[in-house]
C-alpha cells in the first residue's frame, strides 16, 4: 500500500493518473459487481418483501403538489441549485450512460399521477419544499427539461448531478456530472435568461437569488469508503483537505459568477443510513462511527472554510453554513419523538441496500406505510423526512441570510 499524504490538499498529477486508469480498467468489473447484488439482494431478501403497494390508494401530498406556493410575495427573485441526488429532480435521466437514476417506480410513489420524474425520493426533495417556503414556485424542476417556459426559468431551476461530488473522481466512477459542469450549466441558463429579459434584468435576478449547494456525501460514502481509489493513497483528513479544495473552488467561482447569497449544507451522518449500517455497521446495523466522524470532520473543516471567505474582502458571496448533520441523527437515532416507526431500514425492498437501479418495483415491493419511514431508499430521505429538515433550516439559518 503507498504511504498515506497526511496534510496534502492537492491531487498529484501522478496520482490522479494512476486513479483514472484504474478506473478505466475496473469500471466494467465494477458494472458487473452492482449487477451481482442486485441479482442476489433480490433473490434472497423476496421472502421478506413487503408487497403492499395500492395503486389506488389515495395520494399523501398530492393536494399540496397541486396548491403550489401561495401568492404571497416572493422573499427572493430565484432559487438555483447545485450539487447531487438530495436535490436533483431529474438531470441525471438525461445521462444514458449512468444508472444513478430515480425515473422509475417506486421513486415517485406519492408524487401527482405516482410520476417517476428522477427525484430520490417517494415525492418532492428540499428543493421544491424550499421554492414553497420562498413563495416562487410548488417545484423547482431540472435545468435539462426542454419542457422550460421562459417564466419558469426566471424564478430558478436545479443543476444538480445525482452521485456527484468534490472529489474529481467521485462523477467520473458513475459518469454523471461534475460540479464544473453544472457550472457550465449555470452559464448557459445565463444566457437564456439575457435572451429572455436582457442583461440588466439578468444580474438582478442572479445577484437576489437564493443559491443551494448540497454535495460531498457521495465522496465520502462512496469514493472513499466504498472503493480503493482513494482511501489507499489518503487518510481521512487528507481526503477531507482535499474535498475543502473544491469546495473552495466551487464557492469562488460561483462568487464570481454573480451569486451574492448562499446556503451551504454540511454532510449529513454517513454511518447512520441504511445502506452504511448494513455494510459497515456489524450484525446489529449500527451507525458507522467512522464514517460519522469523517463526516464531522469535513464539517467542521468546511465552517471554517465559510468563515474565512466570508471575512475576505475580495469574496463578494454571503455563504451561510446549513448544518444538517444533528437534526438527521436525530431523526436516524431518535425518530420515534418525531412519529416515524421504521428508523434503520428503507422503504424500497428489504430497506437494507436497495437504492437507484436496486430500487426498483420490477423486482420488489415497496412499505404502504412511507410516512413512518425516515428513508425512502438506503440512502434518500422520504418528503416527510425531508419536510422537518427544510423546516429547520428556515429556522435555524435561512434568517441569517437576511433574505
Amino acid at each position: 500500500m503507498a504511504a498515506l499524504h497526511r496534510g496534502q490538499p492537492l491531487i498529484q498529477q501522478e496520482q490522479y493518473t494512476r486513479g483514472v486508469k484504474m478506473i478505466t480498467t475496473q469500471r466494467c468489473r465494477l458494472r458487473e459487481l452492482l449487477v451481482a447484488v442486485a441479482v442476489a439482494m433480490v433473490a434472497m431478501a423476496a421472502p421478506a418483501l413487503v408487497c403492499g403497494r395500492d395503486l389506488n390508494q389515495t395520494m399523501t401530498v398530492q393536494a399540496t403538489q397541486q396548491q403550489g406556493s401561495s401568492n404571497k410575495k416572493p422573499l427572493v427573485t430565484a432559487l438555483i441549485v447545485f450539487g447531487d441526488s438530495i436535490v436533483d429532480p431529474g438531470n441525471n435521466n438525461n445521462l444514458p450512460a449512468t444508472r444513478m437514476k430515480a425515473n422509475h417506480a417506486p421513486y415517485g410513489k406519492d408524487f401527482a399521477g405516482h410520476v417517476a420524474t428522477g427525484r430520490f425520493s417517494n415525492a418532492l426533495l428540499p428543493p421544491d419544499l424550499i421554492a414553497r417556503r420562498l413563495n416562487l414556485k410548488p417545484l423547482l424542476g431540472p435545468w435539462l427539461n426542454v419542457e422550460h417556459t421562459p417564466e419558469d426559468l426566471l424564478t430558478g431551476v436545479s443543476f444538480a448531478s445525482g452521485a456527484t461530488g468534490f472529489d474529481p473522481l467521485t462523477p467520473q466512477i458513475v459518469n454523471v456530472f461534475t460540479m464544473d459542469q453544472e457550472l457550465e450549466f449555470f452559464d448557459e441558463y445565463r444566457r437564456r435568461l439575457v435572451g429572455i429579459v436582457g442583461e440588466a434584468e439578468t444580474r438582478r435576478i442572479i445577484a437576489g437569488a437564493f443559491f443551494f449547494v448540497v454535495t460531498g456525501t457521495d465522496d465520502l460514502a462512496n469514493t472513499y469508503f466504498m472503493t480503493p481509489y482513494r482511501a489507499g493513497d489518503y487518510d481521512i483528513p487528507a481526503y477531507v483537505d482535499l474535498l475543502l479544495v473544491g469546495a473552495e473552488a466551487f464557492l469562488r467561482n460561483t462568487s464570481a459568477r454573480g451569486a451574492r447569497k448562499m446556503g451551504f449544507t454540511g454532510m449529513p451522518p454517513i454511518g447512520c443510513v441504511p445502506s452504511q449500517r448494513t455494510i459497515g455497521g456489524g450484525p446489529r446495523r449500527r451507525c458507522e462511527a467512522r464514517r460519522n466522524y469523517a463526516a464531522l470532520m469535513y464539517n467542521k473543516a468546511l465552517q471554517q472554510l465559510i468563515d474565512r471567505l466570508n471575512a475576505d474582502p475580495t469574496f463578494h458571496t454571503l455563504v451561510v453554513y446549513f448544518d444538517i448533520y444533528d437534526i438527521i441523527e436525530e431523526l436516524a437515532v431518535h425518530g420515534e419523538r418525531w412519529g416515524f416507526t421504521e428508523l434503520t431500514h428503507g422503504c424500497c425492498g428489504s430497506g437494507l441496500i436497495e437504492v437507484t437501479m436496486l430500487c426498483d418495483t420490477r423486482y420488489m415491493g415497496v412499505c404502504d406505510d412511507v410516512d413512518k419511514h425516515v428513508f425512502f431508499d438506503s440512502y434518500h430521505p422520504t418528503q416527510r423526512a425531508y419536510e422537518i429538515i427544510v423546516d429547520h433550516i428556515f429556522k435555524n439559518y435561512v434568517p441569517l441570510m437576511h433574505l
